[in-house]
């Protein structure tokens, strides 16, 4: 089976035509046509010489994928199946709001984090994403042109498959790639120490870690990626950066009822976060199937708390559900039934 140049860094390009003993400013040219014209078949590369593109077509292949199916909300959101390592597949959610075009993309399928609340982590790990099947998800929903906003929020755990996810940021971002401003993109995690670290000092885009409790012994009961990175450690290493207007750094809190909803836990919260400028996402909970443990705080409940946090200078945002009615909402994406 023949590689796919797509998802290629310039320098791994490079190596890739001193390999086939082709000259170095073949590299730009191909990436150029990957991520400039959207070439789909080397052949169409032109000013590549006919030996050169017959040199490429017998190693590697484009390697673009359109999705296989399409589920649309009442609300415009749209939910894409791709597939991808393995035989396995993964969800990609298209969200339109007013002028924001959102691509909320995966880069695992499943999950290996076992968070309580969420569906992809029922799903189990499955397999990491290579850059190229992140970027084709970015490459292939046919409302790719419309695109303002990058979330790295769907399936999986982006840092811990921090390679490939740097490899992707570093496309879309780069002249020689997609050319994005950083400050398009955002990079959800649940708190992985040492990836935020390497993310903070290589990288641009915004950063969004999961709270979802402020209290590490009730945290690590639904996310037990605490017993191993307390999200406080997270906040101190984060205070160690100069964070500005171009740099935003946000944490999303689920509100789940008679768990994290209270004014008490509301004030915990502005102490964990004092000191550091930053922005709270606060987020329904959206039921899971086999799952009636949770339940979503009510809108009074979940107004209060945002207005505790925003008095006491927190800037705070409620966020809209999309696509809860095919399954696309935050928490809810999920191929396990693809795989079984």
């Amino acid at each position: 089976m023949s590689s796919s140049l797509f998802g290629k860094t310039l320098s791994e390009l490079t190596q890739i035509v001193r390999d086939l003993k082709l000259p170095d400013f073949t590299a730009r040219q191909i990436a150029d046509w990957l991520y400039k014209k959207h070439t789909a078949h080397i052949d169409k590369m032109t000013n590549l010489s006919a030996k050169s593109r017959v040199f490429l077509s017998e190693n590697y292949s484009i390697g673009i994928q359109q999705p296989l199916s399409v589920q649309t909300s009442s609300d415009n959101t749209k939910k894409y199946l791709f597939p991808s390592v393995g035989g396995k597949y993964i969800e990609t959610a298209f969200i339109p709001e007013g002028e924001r075009a959102t691509l909320c993309m995966s880069s695992q399928v499943g999950c290996r984090m076992g968070c309580t609340f969420c569906m992809t982590a029922r799903q189990g790990m499955q397999g990491n994403l290579t850059a190229t099947d992140m970027l084709n998800q970015f490459r292939s929903v046919p409302e790719h042109g419309q695109l303002t906003n990058i979330v790295f929020m769907g399936m999986g755990e982006p840092f811990d498959n921090l390679n490939e996810l740097m490899k992707s940021l570093e496309i879309l971002t780069s002249g020689y790639g997609y050319a994005w401003a950083p400050k398009r993109i955002t990079v959800s995690t649940i708190g992985i120490l040492p990836a935020i670290r390497h993310f903070m000092d290589n990288c641009r885009c915004h950063l969004a870690v999961s709270l979802h409790h402020p209290v590490s012994s009730e945290r690590r009961k639904l996310m037990p990626v605490e017993n191993k990175y307390p999200v406080q450690q997270v906040i101190e290493l984060l205070k160690t950066y100069d964070l500005n207007r171009q740099r935003r750094i946000s944490f999303e809190y689920i509100m789940l009822a008679g768990v994290n909803d209270s004014q008490q836990l509301a004030c915990e919260v502005v102490r964990l976060l004092s000191g550091l400028r930053c922005r709270v996402n606060l987020i329904r909970y959206h039921a899971i199937p086999a799952n009636s443990s949770f339940r979503s705080s009510d809108e009074q409940t979940i107004q209060q708390f945002a207005d505790t946090l925003s008095r006491k200078g927190i800037i705070t945002t409620i966020r809209q559900s999309r696509g809860m009615d095919i399954d696309a909402a935050c928490g809810m994406l999920s191929t396990l039934s693809k795989h079984q």
